[in-house]
């Protein structure tokens, strides 16, 4: 008899000792270094917190805010140390024999003692409250430690499209704390598309009134089930609104990286201003329209997914345009990173134009892609003298790279490894690595529509940013990593938030901790667990996982032992075995079971988690086969 484990037992652990338990104290991402030692420090009112550095004052009101919503309790704030007093203590001395973005906690029974430079400090602090369990008794019980951290990589990016689907100045500063939390450090922020042109530029004021419009959304998933909905769709950020955003994101510590997209992705700004195009008075075709309808007239913001045609024309009224949005663009944000895009350029329009064509040989290009390369360095040039570096997408590469580009490597690692081998420095981004936030979680029929793709949380866990083929010294050029969500298929805040939560943990991890500290059993099986079920008490949206220890891949054998784990403390996982789609009414699981299938035969087990807040996991089918012969489809 053959018999199949998946081995992994339910958590008997409550919140208020979890932490204490884990080897990392429950802290995402993993530090560097953690020594536990014997002991504990009760947090109560009579503790003093000291932080007497005028930069540091923010960092310590947001400690103590947080033990105020933890513990029901305010610390007294005090100059110094007194005798038998116990305290935290915040400072930046001994810090410059740190890191850059490193940190110190050393906790002690009478004492915690926080040490780092700015954005340290306030990682440090990110990292305190994580570990901090519940109170009990009108104190908090935190293990004695010494933890010792800093980041692996310098860029640690998340990335967010507003053009496909437009958000609130309110959900993009919510986005901007979920970065904090985890220790992002960057913000991407993707501001035009063909579907939408959403930064005020003064200069150019049809770039809003006309470029962030457009006159409806594709139905269904790309290129659509039923056409457009015909609905106006609009929106877009005034110039007070990015400053009070680029503002928020500075007191995390995180810088935004606008991102305007060139030459191709232009159709919003075409719409907005046709003289751009290498055919102005050329009506815009819109994706989904059939040859017998008839094409739209004029220029179109693009109401479906996808690459058109239209791109920029490189002539001097383009590049003075540019060049007068970039010159808006640069005095917005501080970032030493200006993200031109560069991505996707069709070429079509180039080959048709006669002016595209003279400028190719007068110019002494070899061709189409030889003329993107100018158009980027040209740009790059620009931005050069204005004291910034560009960043672009992988496509750059065509035609010959930018002196002095940084190149993001989406298309898989290639472009990122023949950058790093030509001394650039690379942002890995890769789709194929599970860093498509916008792709689907699970197999499950129940995924909420996606533009596709699959990338669960363990994938991203799994990946790491500096591809082996490098070699130590290239590998230093590999500078960070990030995730991207594209907005196709996100039309609200709620499912962005359910994308990001948990990819987000497991994004941190790569982007923070040593490869060497790196856990997956740990990191699956006690932290996440740990941090699900506090989201679990907020009004977070967030994706329940799957049962650990359980996959939809077939399980073959007689009899088949199915050990599972909870994804979540204190969630409940129910699972039928009837056929039946599982609820809180059919069984829990509460401990292994054995499934005996019999000869021929073959059942399948069906779980679904559902959290104490009530928030439930998609149903996951796994087949339990005993010899039944496979059934043929046509």
């Amino acid at each position: 008899m053959k018999k199949i484990f998946l081995m992994l037992l339910p958590t008997l652990l409550t919140l208020n000792t979890y932490a204490q338990t884990d080897a990392n104290m429950g802290i995402i991402p993993a530090p560097v270094a953690i020594k536990k030692t014997s002991g504990v420090f009760q947090l109560d009112k009579t503790v003093a917190l000291i932080s007497n550095e005028t930069e540091n004052a923010k960092t310590a009101d947001l400690l103590n805010a947080f033990i105020v919503a933890k513990g029901g309790f305010a610390l007294r704030e005090a100059k110094s140390v007194t005798a038998g007093q116990k305290s935290i203590v915040l400072t930046s001395v001994g810090a410059d024999k740190l890191p850059a973005e490193g940190y110190t906690i050393q906790i002690t029974t009478n004492h915690i003692k926080v040490v780092g430079k700015e954005a340290g400090l306030f990682y440090a602090v990110q990292s305190l409250m994580q570990l901090m369990p519940d109170k009990n008794q009108d104190k908090i019980t935190i293990q004695t430690a010494e933890i010792n951290d800093y980041p692996r990589f310098k860029y640690r990016g998340m990335h967010l499209d507003v053009a496909r689907h437009f958000f609130p100045v309110s959900f993009v500063k919510r986005y901007i704390d979920l970065l904090a939390q985890y220790k992002m450090n960057k913000f991407h922020w993707h501001l035009t598309d063909d579907q939408g042109w959403r930064i005020e530029i003064k200069k150019y004021p049809k770039l809003t009134t006309l470029g962030a419009t457009r006159s409806g959304t594709v139905v269904g998933n790309y290129p659509g089930t039923g056409g457009t909905d015909n609905e106006t769709y609009k929106g877009y950020y005034t110039q007070e609104e990015i400053k009070q955003v680029v503002a928020y994101a500075a007191t995390k510590y995180i810088t935004v990286v606008p991102e305007i997209e060139m030459p191709g992705h232009a159709s919003a700004a075409i719409a907005a201003y046709p003289e751009l195009s290498c055919f102005p008075d050329r009506d815009t075709f819109v994706s989904g329209d059939t040859p017998w309808s008839g094409s739209r007239k004029g220029k179109q913001v693009q109401q479906t997914w996808g690459v058109f045609d239209d791109v920029f024309a490189p002539t001097e009224n383009t590049f003075k345009f540019l060049e007068n949005v970039l010159d808006e663009v640069i005095a917005l944000f501080p970032s030493k990173y200006i993200h031109i895009g560069g991505d996707e350029c069709p070429k079509e329009y180039w080959k048709q134009s006669p002016f595209c064509q003279q400028f190719i040989k007068d110019n002494n290009l070899k061709d189409e892609h030889g003329l993107q390369s100018y158009f980027i360095q040209r740009i790059e040039k620009y931005i050069n003298a204005k004291g910034r570096s560009i960043i672009g997408w992988d496509e750059i590469l065509e035609g010959g790279l930018a002196p002095n580009a940084t190149v993001m490597s989406w298309r898989g690692e290639k472009g990122g490894i023949e950058a790093a081998q030509q001394s650039h420095e690379v942002i890995m981004t890769p789709g194929s690595a599970g860093l498509y936030f916008d792709h689907k979680q699970s197999n499950s029929p129940d995924e909420p529509l996606t533009i596709g793709g699959f990338a669960p949380y363990t994938k991203v866990y799994n990946y790491d940013p500096v591809p082996k083929e490098l070699t130590a010294d290239q590998g230093k050029y590999v500078i960070g990593v990030q995730a991207n969500m594209w907005s196709e298929y996100l039309e609200s805040p709620a499912k962005v938030e359910y994308q990001i939560l948990p990819r987000i943990f497991a994004l941190s991890e790569i982007a923070w901790t040593p490869v060497a500290r790196k856990d997956i059993k740990n990191f699956t099986e006690e932290r996440v667990p740990l941090h699900l079920a506090k989201l679990d008490q907020t009004s977070a949206n967030y994706w329940v996982p799957t049962p650990i220890g359980q996959n939809d891949a077939v399980l073959n054998g007689e009899n088949i032992n199915i050990e599972l784990k909870s994804p979540i403390l204190g969630a409940k996982i129910f699972y039928t075995l009837d056929g039946y789609r599982p609820s809180e009414n059919a069984a829990e699981y509460k401990a292994p079971i054995k499934v005996v299938v019999p000869q021929g035969q073959k059942k399948t087990l069906k779980t679904i988690v559902i959290a104490p807040s009530g928030k439930r996991s998609v149903v996951t089918e796994t087949t339990l086969n005993n010899g039944a012969p496979e059934v043929k489809t046509k």
